[in-house]
């Protein structure tokens, strides 16, 4: 399929699957599990039918003819041995007079106990649903394209529903974001380049941190993403912890995802082992206990535990501690951590002094579904070049956007390549840009790096000690004074001047009627 032809599917199944929740009495939250489960039963007949012809090549014959597939043949082959009742097939032609949510229901038991990592993390409650609705909602994923899609289309159809649920509200209904925008996930895999080693997110929601690394493997190696990748993720809400289980194995990833608190727990044991380290914390949090003897103790806050009510500078010191002597971090932040103060500007002084903070990014509104203020996005390297070991990349990147609707906003594609391509000459390599995008070539028009006012500077670690330790880009980059060449601006002003000497000649009229009213009065 086509990258277009994907899209419209992913439109076409999620308008269908919308229209049969509009005309429920379920919200976003309640509906959105089993659909994506779902989801899953889907794509797991896909792959097991997929697998099935090279599992069968693959048995040698022996005296008595080939022996019969076993669970150990599929798994090999990246597919799930499939009992005949958790067939997607199955259920999309079991007989009217059936239970169609009792069976949705033992396919997901089936499914499970034969896919260890899956236990008890799928949906079990189909009985919610009225059985019309849900035999309509399985026949949407039934279609002939949806049965032609392969594992990498089915991942693409997965993440936009994920995506579409996120802009409905449905991690807020659940207490919490559970989906980080593509924008901002392909912005930092993008920086980064993970593309080897381990990949920790301490605050991993979905796993969409995993899936956009696996894709970059895909595109930039020659190794499959299993071979070339370790993933390691942590996350607090049970339901968040499901989601990114089924993610992973949907897009046939590798992972270990643990349902733990960050704060009082590092159950991975990965400090200063990771290659690459990507996360979208929860911001602001507070109520942290802190005097916990692990919190005391934790080794992953090298510069101290910060005093005020607030944990940002607790994740930020995180991600600098889990990486290796080489590693890179990219992460997305409150806009108030890069000016922090007190104890937080203390630590933020101690983190910029040891040279690890590589780029700074400011985004500015709407680029997240259920919260509409701005952010930063940090990037560490422990292995910069020599060249950059005193520098940072200020970007800022608040004016550029692409708008999706009213209230959401994102990076065009042209914008992110054009993005990525300011990163790699900052780093003195040669970027890949398109031709045809201007966006990147009316800035840089020679392919060179220069500092351009209102949008980037390379700032050295003087100039940061300079402004009191502040890594906002706003405070380093300037303004930029954008002039509509089709606009008369020496007119307007002449217009301007005329509306002003006239409001003055009328206030001047009005005084004098008011002074002369209060004389009569007195």
């Amino acid at each position: 399929m086509t990258q277009d032809q994907i899209r419209q599917l992913e439109k076409e199944l999620w308008d269908a699957a919308d229209a049969l929740r509009a005309n429920s009495k379920l919200t976003a939250a309640e509906y959105k599990d089993p659909v994506l489960g779902l989801v899953l039963l889907r794509f797991a007949q896909n792959k097991y039918e997929e697998a099935t012809p090279v599992v069968e090549a693959s048995i040698p014959a022996g005296p008595r003819g080939k022996r019969a597939a076993t669970k150990e043949d599929y798994l090999s082959a990246g597919a799930i041995m499939l009992p005949e009742e958790a067939k997607y097939e199955y259920l999309a032609n079991l007989p009217e007079g059936k239970d169609i949510a009792e069976a949705i229901n033992n396919a997901m038991k089936l499914i499970e106990a034969e896919y260890p990592d899956l236990e008890g993390n799928l949906p079990k409650n189909y009985q919610e649903f009225e059985s019309d609705l849900l035999r309509d909602l399985v026949r949407v994923f039934n279609k002939d394209a949806v049965k032609k899609a392969t594992g990498d289309v089915f991942g693409r159809i997965y993440e936009y529903f994920l995506m579409k649920f996120s802009m409905q509200g449905a991690g807020a209904q659940e207490g919490g974001e559970f989906f980080t925008p593509p924008s901002l996930v392909q912005l930092i895999v993008n920086f980064i380049e993970p593309d080897h080693g381990i990949i920790h997110d301490p605050a991993c929601g979905s796993g969409g941190m995993f899936v956009q690394t696996g894709y970059f493997v895909k595109g930039h190696t020659n190794k499959e993403v299993n071979e070339a990748i370790k993933c390691y993720g942590t996350e607090q809400k049970t339901n968040n912890t499901k989601l990114a289980k089924i993610n992973l194995a949907i897009h046939g990833i590798e992972g270990k995802i643990i349902e733990s608190n960050s704060f009082y727990s590092d159950p991975h044991h990965l400090v200063g082992k990771c290659d690459f380290v990507m996360a979208n914390p929860p911001f602001n949090v507070s109520k942290v206990d802190k005097g916990r003897e692990f919190v005391k103790t934790d080794k992953r806050l090298p510069f101290g535990v910060p005093k005020t009510d607030n944990a940002n500078y607790m994740w930020i010191q995180y991600f600098y501690s889990y990486l290796n002597e080489n590693g890179r971090a990219g992460f997305v932040m409150a806009s108030s951590a890069t000016d922090a103060g007190h104890s937080e500007k203390l630590i933020r002084q101690e983190l910029i002094k040891t040279g690890a903070v590589d780029c700074i990014v400011g985004v500015g509104n709407n680029f997240f579904y259920t919260r509409s203020l701005p952010c930063h996005v940090w990037f560490y390297d422990k292995g910069k070049r020599a060249e950059n070991k005193d520098k940072i990349l200020m970007l800022d990147a608040r004016n550029v956007f692409r708008k999706v609707t009213t209230t959401i906003n994102d990076f065009s594609a042209e914008q992110l390549e054009g993005l990525t391509a300011i990163m790699k000459l900052y780093r003195g390599e040669q970027p890949e840009v398109s031709a045809d995008n201007s966006w990147f070539t009316d800035l840089f028009p020679d392919g060179q790096y220069r500092d351009i006012d209102g949008l980037c500077k390379i700032v050295s670690l003087k100039d940061v000690e300079e402004n009191d330790y502040s890594l906002t880009p706003g405070r380093y980059v300037g303004v930029t004074i954008q002039l509509d060449d089709a606009f008369d601006y020496q007119s307007r002003l002449l217009e301007i001047q005329e509306e002003l000497d006239s409001l003055n000649a009328e206030a001047k009229v009005l005084s004098n009627t008011i002074s002369n009213n209060l004389k009569e009065l007195v």
